[in-house]
């Protein structure tokens, strides 16, 4: 997605070695029209698929998520990082480690919100090494649902978690691929 690209070279700020901050567009501050625009490019690869329910994690990929949601008309479900105390213990449950916050977490998602008759796109707004996808997977197959396709708003090319969604031959839409950093520079793919 071009647009996409253009906007994490403008506004996007490579910290370090492998981090990405995008916090004026995708990641604290929203930009509603290019999420609604993400949306519909999800929308335009997976439209024929059976989508029931997107799936997400707080609270990075709720946004892009809620935009796909609307642009395939079904309900989206975010996996919550903590318990609220309205939460029972009827939960499907799997761990996530966070590499850039250098954290494990405890996803959960109520279990009547996920069903073994549901069709799930996961969205999420990056790819790394694959833990936010896999903790969501895991709980997918907990639930019996089927698993149809993975979008992600920006992937790091250059970390395993693309290969690992790979070696599963499970269908994946990113957004922008970047290929590496360099002297604090996005380098993107070329496909």
């Amino acid at each position: 997605m071009k647009e996409l690209e253009e906007r994490i070279q403008k506004d996007g700020r490579v910290l370090g070695a492998d981090v990405l901050k995008v916090d004026s567009f995708l990641n604290h501050q929203v930009d509603p029209a290019l999420m609604q625009r993400m949306g519909q490019e999800f929308y335009q690869y997976f439209q024929n698929y059976p989508i029931t329910k997107i799936l997400t994690v707080e609270s990075s990929g709720i946004a892009p998520a809620v935009m796909a949601g609307l642009a395939f008309q079904v309900p989206v479900v975010f996996a919550r990082k903590h318990k609220s105390i309205t939460m029972n213990n009827d939960l499907y449950v799997a761990d996530v480690y966070s590499f850039t916050k250098k954290t494990s977490n405890k996803i959960s998602i109520s279990k009547k919100f996920l069903a073994a008759d549901d069709h799930v796109l996961i969205i999420d707004d990056f790819l790394a090494n694959g833990q936010a996808v896999a903790g969501l997977t895991d709980i997918i197959q907990q639930a019996g649902a089927n698993l149809e396709g993975i979008g992600i708003v920006i992937e790091k090319s250059f970390q395993k978690g693309r290969k690992l969604i790979e070696e599963q031959q499970i269908p994946i839409l990113s957004l922008a691929r970047i290929k590496a950093f360099v002297d604090g520079q996005v380098v993107f793919e070329t496909e």
